[in-house]
């Protein structure tokens, strides 16, 4: 990395203007007279925020030039939504929403495709999951959640799974100044077990005795990634029929394993 220059977005910090606290407040002020060219001086002169939560990511992210721009979303965000009533730093109220439009680009922008039904239930279920816990003291399990979300548990088990970011096989866990332990170092290796050979075998017999359809709908549902929506378009069925088939398989698919 260059003096003075973050080459990740190619911006030189050097050349960012710093706002005092006089000048802010003068800028909002201003903001809220409608003055765009306000506006803009104040993006400018809180970029070094956007900046300094994006070393959070560079771990995570492919492109931080993309994850720049949308920090920079989230930072006007907090200056269009500011108010000096609010009697915080402008850097306290905006850090939390810079770091919340980085961490949604993260999870929607994931290399693993997540259909938008799956996204559906989880949110749905981390919802019903907030409310239960304030109502009881408690988390509810898996089956509770399905049955408020009417879903079978395996969907619910399967959207959650889903919303977990995925982490690299390289990623670094540990350094002492000498060698770095990374995860794959980690994880057992497993090749040579017979119990997973057995369950692979298992699995791929249960699956063998499904019809085509059935199995067509296993695969785009949960190995594409698509709707029950798209799904049925798809067959030229409706989208309850779809339903119906999917949950139908995975009931047989479970008493084979079982």
């Amino acid at each position: 990395m260059a003096k003075n220059k973050v080459e990740i977005t190619g911006v030189n910090t050097k050349n960012l203007i710093v706002l005092s606290n006089e000048e802010m407040e003068l800028l909002f002020k201003k903001l809220k007279e409608k003055d765009e060219q306000a506006r803009t001086l104040l993006v400018e002169g809180n970029l070094k925020l956007v900046l300094s939560l994006l070393k959070k990511f560079q771990s995570r992210c492919d492109n931080l030039d993309d994850l720049f721009q949308i920090g920079c979303i989230g930072l006007m965000k907090a200056i269009d939504n500011f108010d000096l009533s609010y009697d915080v730093k402008f850097s306290t109220y905006a850090v939390p929403m810079i770091d919340g439009e980085m961490r949604r680009y993260l999870r929607d922008n994931t290399s693993l495709r997540i259909s938008r039904s799956l996204k559906d239930i989880a949110y749905k279920g981390l919802k019903f999951q907030e409310e239960y816990l304030k109502e009881h003291g408690k988390k509810p399990d898996y089956n509770q959640i399905a049955e408020f979300l009417k879903v079978s548990s395996y969907d619910v088990v399967l959207a959650f799974e889903a919303l977990k970011n995925p982490v690299s096989m390289y990623e670094p866990i540990y350094n002492d100044g000498g060698d770095t332990i990374y995860v794959c170092d980690q994880i057992e290796d497993k090749k040579d077990s017979s119990k997973d050979i057995e369950l692979r075998l298992a699995v791929d017999d249960a699956i063998n005795k499904l019809n085509s359809r059935e199995q067509f709908i296993l695969d785009e549902r949960f190995v594409v990634g698509k709707t029950q929506m798209e799904v049925a378009e798809e067959l030229m069925i409706s989208q309850a029929q779809v339903s119906r088939l999917e949950h139908s398989a995975i009931k047989q698919l479970k008493k084979v394993l079982h």
